[in-house]
């Protein structure tokens, strides 16, 4: 499995504002590039917080993208993961479509008739005691035949990630803008790390619009 982490920040690195409120960071140069991530990835991957705050519906956007998709003997759309240790995830919420295959991560904590509830309209992955054991639901979508794993979000799933040593991968676009605020959420929330840290190595840099790029590797 590769689990490439992709992001858009602001210069100060917040992904939204304190309000939880997504603004425009990125412009259309950067949104073809995530959507040509999504289209080589078998599954994207996002936190409850995130389906509970934006809603997204995770597919591919470009239709030509979607003919490669095809061609090559995939789906259309890559699989939706949600990693939700409580199973609140809305049964209307828009990553549980028909549009492609989806994955809801619980843990035993979450209440038997959400878990059934979810399970009508997405395939249920169920690890770990008090919230979602990433590692253990995570090898389960690997057995499904999900490999190629992009993560679009949030801080407390990309922090929990690299907590696991689960991250390949870090592409972040920094955009021309400051959000400022303490309780703004950054790039990876959670408890943070005081001793050991996780170290990166920088493989690329490219100016994208007013901002940049940066590709790292985990090390």
């Amino acid at each position: 499995m590769h689990v490439v982490v992709n992001a858009a920040t602001s210069a100060d690195g917040k992904l939204s504002t304190r309000r939880r409120e997504q603004i425009a960071i990125s412009g259309d140069e950067d949104f073809e590039r995530v959507d040509r991530l999504r289209a080589d990835s078998d599954a994207v991957v996002v936190g409850v917080g995130t389906v509970l705050a934006d809603d997204p519906h995770l597919t591919v956007k470009d239709d030509s993208l979607c003919d490669q998709r095809r061609e090559r003997g995939e789906p259309e759309h890559p699989a939706r993961v949600v990693v939700d240790s409580k199973a609140r995830t809305p049964s209307d919420a828009a990553v549980l479509d028909d549009a492609a295959a989806s994955y809801v991560c619980v843990s035993e904590v979450a209440p038997v008739d959400r878990r059934m509830d979810l399970s009508d309209h997405a395939r249920l992955v169920t690890a770990g005691d008090d919230r979602v054991d990433l590692l253990r639901a995570f090898a389960a979508l690997e057995s499904s035949g999900l490999e190629r794993i992009m993560v679009e979000g949030g801080g407390e799933l990309i922090f929990s990630l690299f907590e696991v040593g689960l991250v390949d991968e870090l592409r972040v676009f920094v955009g021309p803008t400051v959000i400022g605020g303490r309780d703004a959420p950054t790039l990876a929330d959670g408890e943070g790390f005081v001793e050991e840290f996780p170290t990166l190595s920088l493989e690329t840099i490219r100016r994208v619009g007013d901002g940049a790029l940066l590709t790292w590797t985990a090390g």
